[in-house]
């Protein structure tokens, strides 16, 4: 039985514990010898829980066997990117910087999940800093991609993509700043969900840029988001049962996301959007062309901040660092605080704009990514390539941070090639039903 433990959902192992199939202990002794025994387990695990695993497990088996399970996911084994704080467990955020870090004290999401009966397998490796769209990490390690591993396998939530597509965990927790949950996500063929700025506390989460920082999972399913993304806000998980596509207006999005579009991921998204088409959805084109400034206020917005936050931490020891990711931060020391300012007015201007534009559609459509994993060895030795394609990683993604929206990304029928649906802030239920309807015609 347990071999096929690797190809179930969380929700589904979670069906089978509540009808006593499967033991939470168990389960949880499959996944850590998994995550011990794994080749490229030192790729993708920072550091495994082991000791914290095996109690919560014993905690889950005993409601199990009690009748008193605390919902669908008690005793299921989730990853956790490693920025999320553990009390008495290193959380170093990918960065030297912060090695031997220790907190005294869970992250806010992880001590929720941990109270709805989640057990922490342990922590995941990221981007450093998780300044990045592209996972590589020279620094600690650089976690690879499940359709080619000499691939990045995106970021910054890198560890927690591979966790779940390497069966080395059924889910994960990562972030979400800029594309750090789809980008991982759609290119190891996963499903990921960006939540809305504010939705989930960020009390214990290491930070990146804190007005777009966001807490996100990913997983083999949306019903698995839906009540992962429950389980951290200890409330039911939405309704996703009779979800349908008939009738749904969903518009594609042709500013900026469909530029340099590359030809696998452009026949992924074509593909899909036929799929949804035949589902019953309603597809339209649309251009929103102030767009395009917003995404001009990408530099001082995301490096202003992040450098703020980071400047004096990082100028300690600066060596330490990947220099690519040193010079990303550093170029937030070059702006004026009266810039910055600006910038963000301007943006809620655009926000407003958008919101009134697309006001009439279930969602908005892009690619995840226009660009495939990139290979990592090129990565460091051909300073163009990472140029190109560190500015192209991100760039689809971070229209939902941009415009403060919840964003889900799925698979489509090309490896490492995702179709995003975006909706309105903290619609998040609204998103997830219409992504279990396209989840269905997208299979």
């Amino acid at each position: 039985m347990s071999k096929t433990w690797t190809n179930m959902t969380a929700s589904d192992l979670g069906r089978a514990i509540g009808k006593g199939t499967i033991n939470p202990v168990e389960l949880t002794e499959f996944f850590l010898d998994r995550v011990e025994s794994h080749p490229l387990s030192e790729r993708i695990y920072a550091r495994a829980t082991p000791v914290r695993a095996r109690g919560e497990a014993m905690g889950a088996a005993s409601r199990a066997k009690a009748g008193s399970r605390k919902g669908l996911l008690d005793g299921v084994p989730v990853s956790w990117k490693d920025l999320f704080d553990t009390a008495g467990v290193s959380t170093e955020a990918g960065s030297a910087l912060l090695k031997g870090r220790v907190p005294e004290a869970d992250a806010a999401v992880l001590r929720a999940a941990t109270g709805e009966g989640l057990i922490c397998l342990g922590k995941t490796h990221m981007s450093e800093l998780a300044f990045s769209g592209l996972g590589l990490n020279p620094v600690t390690a650089t976690s690879p991609c499940i359709n080619d591993e000499k691939a990045v396998s995106g970021g910054s939530s890198s560890g927690a993509a591979a966790s779940v597509a390497y069966g080395l965990a059924p889910a994960a927790i990562g972030s979400d700043t800029g594309g750090s949950v789809r980008i991982p996500a759609a290119w190891n063929d996963l499903v990921g969900l960006k939540t809305t700025a504010g939705r989930l506390p960020l009390t214990g989460v290491v930070p990146l840029c804190e007005t777009f920082d966001t807490v996100g999972p990913l997983a083999h399913s949306v019903e698995d988001c839906a009540h992962l993304l429950a389980a951290m806000e200890n409330r039911k998980a939405p309704d996703l049962e009779g979800a349908s596509l008939s009738g749904a207006r969903l518009l594609v999005m042709e500013t900026v996301a469909l530029d340099d579009l590359r030809e696998r991921p452009g026949r992924g998204f074509a593909d899909a959007l036929q799929r949804l088409s035949r589902a019953g959805a309603r597809i339209e084109h649309g251009r929103f062309p102030d767009l395009t400034e917003a995404m001009g206020l990408t530099s001082i917005l995301f490096t202003a901040e992040a450098y703020g936050i980071w400047g004096p931490t990082i100028e300690t020891a600066p060596d330490k660092m990947f220099p690519r990711i040193l010079e990303r931060f550093r170029a937030g020391a070059a702006f004026k605080a009266a810039d910055y300012v600006a910038a963000w007015r301007r943006l809620g201007v655009i926000r407003r704009l958008w919101a009134e534009a697309m006001a009439g559609y279930d969602a908005v459509l892009v690619p995840t990514s226009p660009i495939l994993p990139p290979d990592a060895a090129r990565l460091m030795s051909d300073d163009a390539y990472y140029v190109s394609e560190n500015l192209l990683s991100l760039r689809n993604t971070r229209i939902g941070n941009l415009m403060g929206l919840c964003a889900l990304t799925l698979p489509t029928a090309q490896p490492s090639c995702g179709i995003s649906l975006m909706a309105a802030p903290l619609r998040e239920d609204h998103l997830l039903r219409l992504g279990s309807a396209a989840e269905r015609a997208l299979a």
